[in-house]
């Protein structure tokens, strides 16, 4: 069994998981009934693990999106798909590892599957490039968008990113022109397209592959248009500050569902998705069917036009101080 990786708040529940395990040791070496000490101590190992998880902060959350465990793309599509075949190449001789893509179905619905993809270890975190696309990645994801587009197959987008790559040569090979041709690409797209924020999504990184009907974000993913790092070394010049821009990036399903930014929620198991994967990806493919049944009902232009104005709608406020009123009693 593989070893479990332990967040910093998480530690008080070690201790707990050792007596666990040792009792169940004792069960294994001898014939004593020990389920009744089981059972108390693993209910309240359960009680513990959802009181910690239901307080996270903006910054802890952050570390949960970004924990080396989570369920990944591939991961989904496994759970999902029984006949996923992946797509290669953006046609102009690259094949970015970083961001997959191919056709697969679920439930009875054919569709295209995109997302990023990081990696379990280090070696294929350099492989996956840790999912920061390069150019080429969303100049493929672009030309598997388009053979849905052709086919009428719905689009189910995947993202976890920390934002696309920043490189030199991939500013050199236009990240930026990739990135906004996505973009405008996207709204054009005569097919339904959902999006899932599974982990972390930074930036133009997740943008790139983000336009969507409808966005859907797991609980302890975050959603953010910098990370809390850059953003505290671009505010106070001091990347420490990082749990205080955490808070006030509002980059929490909670706080963008309030926004209006994301579509809906999607709880976690006690544990965050990385303790129980196949109930993560239950409550995942449960949604996307239900939003797929949604918006394949819909027609093509009121589908498009739906996209456009739910865009238009973001970052929209009134000032309230400007507004004047003259009141007399």
């Amino acid at each position: 069994m593989a070893r479990r990786y332990l967040l910093d708040f998480e530690k008080p529940l070690v201790e707990l998981e050792k007596q666990i395990e040792q009792i169940r040791q004792l069960a294994r070496d001898s014939e004593v009934d020990v389920s009744q000490q089981l059972l108390q101590l693993e209910t309240l190992a359960t009680r513990r693990r959802e009181e910690i998880f239901q307080s996270l902060t903006p910054a802890q959350k952050i570390q949960v999106a970004r924990h080396p465990q989570r369920p990944s793309t591939l991961d989904y599509i496994q759970m999902f798909c029984d006949d996923w075949v992946e797509l290669h190449g953006d046609r102009n001789g690259n094949d970015d590892q970083a961001l997959i893509g191919g056709i697969g179905r679920i439930g009875t619905q054919s569709v295209l599957l995109i997302g990023q993809q990081k990696g379990r270890d280090t070696k294929e975190n350099m492989a996956r490039n840790f999912g920061m696309a390069k150019p080429g990645g969303y100049r493929k994801a672009l030309r598997l968008m388009n053979h849905a587009d052709r086919f009428k197959l719905p689009i189910i987008s995947f993202i976890d990113t920390p934002g696309a790559y920043a490189g030199l040569l991939a500013e050199e090979q236009g990240q930026g022109e990739a990135i906004a041709v996505n973009l405008r690409e996207m709204f054009r797209l005569r097919v339904p397209i959902i999006a899932t924020v599974i982990g972390e999504g930074g930036s133009g990184g997740a943008l790139g592959i983000g336009v969507a009907d409808r966005l859907l974000m797991f609980e302890h993913s975050v959603y953010t248009v910098a990370s809390p790092e850059a953003c505290a070394s671009i505010l106070w010049r001091d990347a420490a500050k990082a749990p205080d821009a955490a808070a006030a990036l509002k980059i929490t399903g909670s706080d963008l569902l309030r926004l209006g930014i994301v579509d809906e929620v999607l709880q976690e198991p006690a544990g965050g998705n990385n303790w129980a994967p196949l109930q993560a990806g239950e409550v995942l493919k449960e949604s996307l069917i239900k939003h797929l049944g949604e918006l394949l009902s819909m027609p093509i232009e009121q589908l498009r036009d739906h996209r456009y104005k739910k865009f238009r709608e973001m970052g929209k406020f009134i000032e309230l101080s400007s507004i004047k009123t003259d009141i007399s009693v």
